[in-house]
């Protein structure tokens, strides 16, 4: 535990910033961490509102009201600020250890700098960021936070599906040499997409009602998974598919592998690590499951051992559930307090 707990601050309060607050709240981590401040430009009641209640994850297990600039939360009076830009809020003066940044409007290094500048210690971005150059570090937790050494400033938290996919790829790779992999992302509706028709979007397919259509969209995972396992370059490929659900999302894995396998032994591997040192990030069930199942679910991913196929003995499909929101959001609570454990 840390001798005093580190001010963490929250730089928009969407998804993913409500959901690392409340996962702070439900989890045994609140003695390490102090929420220092959140910058959201929506305005305070609704804040409030919708922390309180959530379609998606239920009511919040505990006390919201609006104090005078704050936001209350089981009594903590939590400062609540609503700058546009970086330099508009008073990161400096709040002490802050450490700025969650969600909302996802800053992504290459020059932008990001500009929290540092104003005053923020470390920046943990809750997305890939533009590039790899564009951060000190990309982190995995479970499969590489070791790399954090506490003098890092910027660190990406990956994304959702990255962090579902990286420890499976790893311990699969290293089992059974995968030569090739084609991963379908089935995802959740997301705010980038209208609830009917509208020019929502650039790319014409997210123009498109959300709840009405299973809609392809782009996606960075090949390139994220090849951020963190640099020994799979050239042999990943992606596509996404945004499926009228509002929460849980699942990725079909076809992978080719360099040695005979059986479903069984790629189930039996996937399943001692899940009950071991990937206890609490990875899960494995043979139960009948619908998405539904995993809402609310911590982990990073859920290997649904009943959808494991082995064809010719060296063409392996998986399919890995995860909640790409409550699993991601608490991921950023594991980095966090890894990282700021090092200092």
């Amino acid at each position: 535990m840390f001798p005093a707990p580190k001010r963490i601050a929250v730089n928009g309060y969407g998804r993913i910033g409500r959901c690392f607050v409340r996962a702070l709240y439900e989890s045994d981590f609140r003695d390490a961490f102090q929420i220092a401040a959140i910058n959201e430009p929506a305005d305070l009641p609704s804040m409030a509102y919708l922390t309180r209640f959530d379609s998606t994850h239920g009511r919040f297990p505990g006390k919201v009201e609006v104090g005078d600039e704050t936001l209350l939360i089981n009594g903590d009076a939590i400062p609540v600020f609503h700058a546009t830009t970086p330099e508009a809020a008073s990161w400096g003066s709040l002490n802050v250890d450490l700025l969650v940044e969600c909302s996802g409007q800053y992504g290459d290094r020059a932008s990001l700098t500009r929290f540092l500048d104003a005053g923020c210690r470390r920046l943990l971005l809750s997305h890939p960021g533009n590039s790899a150059e564009d951060v000190d570090a990309t982190v995995v937790f479970g499969t590489n936070e070791g790399i954090l050494s506490g003098k890092e400033r910027l660190v990406s938290n990956a994304s959702c599906t990255t962090n579902a996919v990286v420890p499976v790829l790893a311990l699969l790779h290293q089992e059974f040499e995968i030569e090739q992999a084609v991963l379908t992302t089935l995802h959740s509706v997301m705010n980038d997409q209208p609830l009917i028709d509208g020019y929502h979007h650039r790319d014409l397919r997210r123009t498109r009602s959300a709840m009405q259509s299973i809609v392809p969209v782009s996606t960075g995972l090949a390139s994220g998974v090849e951020r963190l396992l640099p020994v799979l370059h050239g042999r990943v490929h992606a596509k996404a598919i945004r499926v009228p659900t509002h929460n849980v999302s699942a990725i079909d894995m076809v992978l080719s592998v360099g040695r005979d396998v059986s479903a069984t032994g790629v189930n039996e591997l996937l399943q001692k690590a899940a009950a071991g040192p990937y206890a609490g990030l990875l899960a494995y069930s043979e139960d009948p499951h619908a998405s539904i199942d995993f809402n609310h679910d911590a982990h990073s991913a859920i290997v649904d051992g009943a959808q494991t196929y082995v064809s010719g003995r060296r063409l392996v499909n998986l399919m890995v559930w995860f909640d790409n929101e409550w699993g991601f959001a608490s991921r950023l609570l594991d980095v966090a307090r890894h990282w700021l454990g090092k200092t």
